[in-house]
């Protein structure tokens, strides 16, 4: 079979692979960053129990394979299984692409938990004092001051979760999601071509380096108005 014979029968379903993977991951990483917000202040937290339940999910998430979670929550869902549909959740944990979808906006959002953390204490404490002088509420400070340029500041390290995000997604094919390396997992044991597997990169690497370049334009955007009163 020639490369683009090989093109012609396996091309399309890669590029709705690639769809697949960039729904996966878009919809995980929104999801992560709802979660993210919760945990990171629960992280800053006086209360020792927020505290600590924000830990156990960071250190759990952050220390373990994402593999071993992916291969957790779907094989795992199925001792559950009798209670599940009792509850009415079987559908969810019994489609790879659900418990997938589940596991790395839980992965992904430990991640974004400690990014924000890290911005948030990097913002000055003037800025917070500053705040209470003027009346605001903790809650006000931290709405309108603080999270707006911890944001900004955890703008690149946030982008690089991303990536490593899009690259991990990998391995839903595992678990039968036919993603893009779902897709070419098929197509290379019908084809028996290891060309395949060089278009996939291909393919990864035009999605990761669209996203940086995207991603580096939105920070330097957003973040114009901090180097021109450090200039």
């Amino acid at each position: 079979m020639s490369q683009l014979e090989l093109l012609g029968r396996y091309g399309p379903r890669m590029l709705e692979g690639l769809l697949v993977t960039i729904e996966l991951v878009a919809i995980s990483v929104a999801l992560g960053a709802l979660i993210s917000l919760p945990m990171a202040l629960a992280r800053l937290s006086s209360n020792p129990v927020l505290r600590a339940l924000s830990l156990g999910y960071t250190f759990f998430f952050r220390g373990t394979p994402l593999l071993a979670q992916v291969f957790l929550v779907y094989y795992g869902s199925g001792e559950f299984r009798t209670f599940l549909e009792s509850i009415g959740l079987w559908w969810f944990f019994r489609d790879a692409f659900y418990c997938c979808l589940l596991t790395f906006t839980l992965n992904t959002g430990a991640y974004q938990t400690e990014i924000l953390r890290g911005a948030i204490r990097q913002v000055a404490a003037g800025q917070t004092e500053a705040a209470y002088s003027l009346g605001l509420s903790r809650w006000q400070t931290m709405l309108k001051i603080v999270l707006p340029q911890a944001v900004l500041l955890g703008l690149r390290p946030l982008g690089n979760e991303v990536i490593l995000m899009i690259k991990g997604s990998a391995v839903a094919a595992i678990v039968t999601v036919f993603d893009l390396m779902g897709a070419t997992r098929l197509a290379f044991a019908r084809s028996f071509d290891i060309t395949v597997y060089f278009y996939a990169a291909i393919l990864y690497f035009i999605l990761v380096e669209t996203l940086r370049r995207v991603w580096n334009r939105v920070e330097r955007r957003l973040s114009r108005h901090i180097r021109r009163s450090t200039a």
